[in-house]
């Protein structure tokens, strides 16, 4: 029996920073345990809001998180709200797709359905400067993209084609999450672009324009309060070490060269 001074509490999983495999970034091994308690706390009420805010990252993972709140949402038979704030495009928007209902303010960024990679050519910089670039490999492709040798022909047609491959994934994703909702203007909602919360309600990517605290109470009550739940942050050692910007750039650019980014 509930008490008659008892609150509502309704679970919002947060879902905030960029999606990579990285320590302190989103990633389905720190999203997990979140969602696993989101889940059971959403036993009573079968509601969880998902509170988006990332511009996205790793197409892998924002696949893998993705497809287990499907999963979980499934089984438990909870229906998933998202809620993006500033800004929930590409992989967060990918995210968000993984909910039944999306909600965004008018003025957050949400969309960029697209595909992205990457990096740099230094093969001329190399050369002006008379440094002879000594690479040995086993395989014809294995140097594919090496940013210090010439760009081949067919290594930017497997670019593009492996770009189309996974946009075609992410169109796919969105058309089976969202249907009859999206605009008949696919070209609008595919182009890769951002858009306005108010320009998504019109294309069909959202549901309605709202925030976490609105649509809680709408669900319990007008006393009824959000239990945030959290990815834990890094421990120990790893909260102090810092990256240089020369260190983080080349690792955004090896990232970028190894796999499609939902950014």
């Amino acid at each position: 029996m509930k008490l008659p001074w008892a609150k509502t509490k309704i679970p919002v999983l947060l879902l905030r920073g960029i999606i990579a495999s990285k320590p302190g970034a989103l990633n389905l091994e720190a999203v997990t345990p979140p969602i696993e308690r989101g889940f059971a706390l959403a036993k009573r009420h079968k509601k969880l809001f998902l509170a988006i805010e990332s511009p996205g990252g790793s197409a892998v993972q924002s696949d893998l998180i993705g497809q287990l709140l499907r999963r979980r949402a499934q089984e438990t038979g909870v229906e998933l709200t998202a809620v993006i704030g500033d800004v929930g495009a590409s992989g967060g928007y990918w995210l968000a797709c993984a909910a039944d209902k999306i909600y965004a303010n008018r003025l957050s960024i949400v969309g960029s359905i697209g595909v992205i990679t990457g990096g740099f050519g230094l093969d001329k910089l190399i050369a002006r400067y008379g440094i002879d670039r000594r690479l040995f490999t086993a395989g014809e492709n294995k140097a594919r993209l090496e940013m210090f040798s010439p760009l081949r022909p067919q290594d930017e047609v497997f670019v593009h084609d492996m770009l189309d491959e996974a946009h075609e994934m992410f169109k796919s994703w969105v058309r089976e999450r969202r249907g009859a909702r999206l605009t008949p203007e696919e070209d609008k909602v595919f182009d890769g672009g951002f858009c306005s919360g108010e320009r998504a309600l019109k294309l069909g990517l959202i549901d309605g324009l709202g925030d976490v605290d609105m649509l809680v109470k709408q669900l319990g009550g007008k006393d009824a309060k959000p239990v945030w739940l959290r990815p834990k942050p890094p421990r120990g050692i790893m909260r102090f070490l810092t990256r240089s910007a020369v260190e983080s750039a080349l690792d955004i650019a090896e990232e970028r060269l190894a796999a499609p980014t939902l950014r």
